[in-house]
């Protein structure tokens, strides 16, 4: 499962769009504790492999940041964000240029 979600995302961040948490959960038939585990190992992942992480997950429609646990699991993957909106815009900038 987590192949089609990095899949998904790698898709999204491709053509610069953004999803929230409850839309990509439906589309892909999970629960949202099943989907934020599978973000959670993702960005262990990214972080292991020192790529971006895929800040792609708003936390409602029409919101541009992802949620509060995306920001906790980056900060305790040593990569705290002192400025949100920053942090996200430099992780989905570093995304399009990989």
């Amino acid at each position: 499962m987590s192949l089609i979600i990095a899949a998904r995302l790698a898709e999204l961040a491709a053509r610069h769009e953004t999803t929230s948490y409850g839309a990509l959960a439906r589309d892909l038939g999970l629960r949202m504790g099943e989907l934020t585990a599978a973000l959670e190992a993702l960005m262990e992942e990214d972080a292991a492999l020192g790529r971006p992480f895929c800040a792609v997950v708003v936390s409602a429609r029409g919101s541009a940041l992802p949620a509060r646990g995306f920001f906790d699991k980056a900060a305790e993957l040593g990569r705290p964000a002192v400025d949100q909106a920053a942090f996200v815009a430099d992780e989905r900038q570093a995304l399009t240029q990989g």
